[in-house]
């Protein structure tokens, strides 16, 4: 009963707190030069880590923060939930996000979006999707930006089984830079499509950035290999933690694939 009351107090503020800084920081927001403007939503994502931490009891760690380089690259997160969504924005300088379209057409957040010259894809057509991320891209890397996409394209649940797309291979072969993969466990605590969520500490990992210039199937091979790698050994930690989250199916058979049993399942 305390997760559903803490749950719902926490989705309301979280929803609230999106609303309401929309409103009080938008004229300032718009009137900033574009890179000292993401103040702005960089401020929202602590705001909600703060939110997080205060009434759910959700805490986070980042380690390697070291292999973070300077200048442009790729980053690739692990997407499990909409926490990784924000969590990362106040660690990054200047991240041009790849997007569906669609968000560009959502009242005031498009708009958002279109001042921080995000790169919007229409997922109907491969080659013009491709095409197009490749172009904005490029234009973001000339400015030193770092380009934000997550290579599974749509949220797994911790312990699925990975479903990479091949399209950062193409990005990654077109744009000559290094990749930085992000292994967490957030889908534990903060589960998608779903209302609760769940006391205890996400736990991040950035891995050493995998070196431009790699065969395209080299590369696509590493990539999933050292992320599904370190997601797996952040997914024991939390299970044999003090006070594990409890685990959904897709977890509780991964575990067991490790040789683990949880010991708390999630209904």
């Amino acid at each position: 009963m305390i997760t559903v009351i803490r749950s719902l107090l926490f989705n309301t503020a979280f929803y609230a707190n999106i609303i309401i800084q929309m409103i009080v920081f938008t004229p300032i927001y718009f009137l900033m030069p574009r890179k000292k403007a993401w103040i702005v939503p960089k401020n929202w994502a602590l705001s909600n880590l703060w939110l997080q931490k205060m009434i759910v009891g959700t805490d986070y760690e980042i380690e390697g923060l070291e292999n973070i380089p300077e200048g442009a690259y790729i980053c690739a997160p692990k997407h499990q939930s909409f926490w990784d969504v924000f969590a990362f924005l106040p660690r990054l300088d200047d991240p041009v996000m790849i997007l569906k379209r669609e968000l560009m057409w959502i009242p005031l957040f498009g708009w958002y979006v279109a001042k921080m010259r995000m790169i919007p894809i229409d997922r109907g057509t491969r080659a013009k999707a491709l095409r197009s991320i490749t172009l904005g891209a490029q234009k973001a890397i000339d400015e030193g930006r770092q380009i934000l996409i997550y290579p599974e394209g749509t949220r797994r649940p911790p312990g699925a089984p990975p479903q990479y797309k091949y399209g950062i291979t193409h990005i990654y072969a077109e744009l000559g830079l290094p990749v930085i993969p992000i292994a967490h466990n957030a889908g534990l605590y903060w589960p998608r499509r779903k209302f609760r969520r769940y006391p205890g500490t996400i736990r991040c990992r950035v891995l050493p950035p995998i070196e431009p210039g790699l065969d395209k199937e080299v590369f696509f091979k590493r990539l999933i290999e050292v992320t599904e790698a370190a997601c797996d050994e952040l997914l024991i930690e939390a299970a044999k933690g003090p006070n594990p989250p409890p685990m959904p199916p897709t977890a509780i058979q991964r575990l067991k694939e490790l040789g683990v049993e949880p010991t708390r399942t999630r209904q």
